[in-house]
């Protein structure tokens, strides 16, 4: 029999995935399966590994994607085969889960498992729209009630109307499709018609609304705002109550999408959220090194010729160091070396390494960059520049031209997938598309046409730019002018080239 797999049941949390356990998070990077719900967020799944197979089996109102006793034969077959399962629920897998339907399916077959639990909606949802679902001298207690009924029963269970005379906060999970009749019974079950009440669309993520009405008028007032599900229901007296202290960053309400790295988008990511903005990484750009190419080999051999080493990125510090470590050599072996960075970030990232940078222009840009190092060598140096496949040809035609003896060396090159939130038909709902790189400016528009969209998904035809289109944001001058061989025009270049100035530049904008 071959080796049988494991399946973990994993809560997602309610939606933001801020919200979700390290432990998750841990075991979805290293899963070689994901079988997962109807996710709130599509984050989620751009933790994966690239090898990772993605099996949806959610449910959504009215489109009933696989029946549970499916799903469960499902995650037998796969831990049968061998396979590490995340089975990915929202929330927590056993609070209107079914997590135990899974879980008795696998003890039926002696397949191992783990249940890894989750911030469930019933509590973290109300909880950031500001509403308690306990609190002191008003709700001594809550009660967690699914609003789901079997699939065409516009009716709710005949004993619901006990549900009125419970005490405490009630929480209705999966019920805005029957909001009507659940206000209507409560009522006649001998709730007051008084009773504050709440829905909650979208909790935790960034299009959350809030309607606050009481339970007599919730369901008018709700139709009356067009909210949708996932939503949910909230009825006592706690549901009046809004703890949540509203700070508008300059961005508030702007959509941004983002391209770049892992590294690189999360921390862009995590500067523009911390200004207000909702930010979805649109393009996953990854790096794969050349390390063990030749090119690379004879240049740590030869490291005893060069007195400048040149990094244009952190990605180039970072690789180079590994390459050096991997080949067995250590930091003695650059003693007699002087660096050379393109900018702030690059330097820390060699700093890091236990090496200050001698020299670092004003301007981080490969022009400033080559400028400066033909009036800091002298004569007798020789420069070893380790740098992406894509690099500007600026700096090194430069030193060709002031007689500069130098390797310009491929160490590694940048490659752009699209992330699972990216969705081309959804581009035009952005207001600005951020591009740190040229190598990302390509790899966004070649999502665009391998999702078979083109031009028509961003809306701009050519130069002429459209006041709804989304804005096109470069890190500098060399990504603009990429942008403007796609035959796109950049409305908004940083001033700065870093993360820093990239945000500025669209909080500068945003005021105009």
């Amino acid at each position: 029999m071959d080796r049988l797999g494991c399946v973990y049941l994993v809560g997602a949390g309610p939606g933001d995935p801020g919200l979700m356990t390290i432990k998750g998070r841990e075991l979805l990077s290293s899963c070689d399966v994901v079988v997962y719900d109807h996710l709130a967020s599509k984050r989620f799944l751009d933790w994966v590994p690239e090898t990772c197979r993605k099996i949806y089996v959610g449910k959504q109102a009215g489109h009933h994607s696989m029946k549970q006793e499916e799903i469960n034969d499902v995650l037998v077959e796969l831990a049968l085969s061998g396979h590490t399962v995340v089975r990915l629920k929202g929330g927590d897998p056993f609070v209107f889960g079914r997590g135990g339907e899974e879980i008795l399916a696998l003890e039926k077959h002696g397949i191992p498992y783990e249940t890894v639990p989750g911030v469930t909606s019933a509590v973290a949802v109300p909880e950031c729209a500001g509403i308690p679902v306990t609190h002191r001298a008003v709700s001594r207690s809550f009660h967690v009630i699914t609003g789901h009924t079997q699939a065409g029963m516009e009716c709710l269970p005949p004993d619901f109307g006990v549900y009125g005379t419970l005490p405490g906060t009630l929480v209705f999970l999966m019920g805005l499709g029957q909001l009507p009749l659940i206000a209507k019974q409560l009522i006649d079950s001998g709730k007051s018609p008084d009773t504050p009440a709440a829905v909650i669309e979208n909790g935790t993520l960034p299009g959350e609304r809030v309607v606050r009405a009481p339970l007599s008028q919730i369901s008018s007032r709700v139709r009356e705002a067009g909210l949708g599900t996932p939503a949910i229901i909230v009825v006592g007296d706690t549901a009046a109550y809004e703890m949540k202290y509203r700070t508008a960053g300059p961005l508030a309400g702007r959509r941004v999408g983002i391209t770049g790295t892992e590294q690189f988008a999360g921390k862009l990511a995590a500067a523009l959220s911390e200004q207000g903005a909702q930010v979805s990484w649109l393009v996953n750009m990854k790096v794969e090194d050349h390390i063990e190419e030749a090119p690379m080999q004879a240049a740590y051999r030869n490291l005893p010729s060069y007195t400048w080493l040149v990094f244009t990125s952190a990605n180039g510090v970072r690789l180079f160091f590994q390459g050096l470590f991997k080949d067995g050599r250590d930091c003695r072996c650059l003693g007699h070396v002087k660096f050379a960075v393109i900018g702030d970030g690059t330097g820390r990232e060699l700093s890091g390494y236990g090496f200050n940078a001698d020299y670092m222009p004003d301007a981080y840009c490969a022009k400033a960059l080559a400028d400066g190092l033909v009036h800091a060598v002298s004569p007798g140096d020789r420069l070893l520049i380790a740098r992406s496949a894509g690099g500007s040809p600026i700096l090194a035609q430069t030193l060709l031209n002031a007689g500069i003896h130098f390797d310009d060396i491929v160490l590694y090159e940048v490659t752009g997938q699209p992330s699972a939130s990216f969705i081309p038909e959804e581009v035009m709902g952005f207001d600005y598309i951020t591009f740190a790189s040229a190598s990302g400016v390509r790899a966004f528009f070649d999502c665009l046409t391998q999702g078979g969209t083109g031009d028509k998904a961003v809306g701009i035809q050519g130069p002429a730019v459209h006041p709804k289109n989304p804005k096109l944001v470069c890190i500098g001058a060399v990504t603009a002018r990429e942008l403007e061989r796609q035959g796109y025009k950049a409305d908004i270049t940083a001033a700065q080239y870093h993360i820093e100035g990239l945000v500025k530049a669209i909080i500068k904008d945003s005021f105009v």
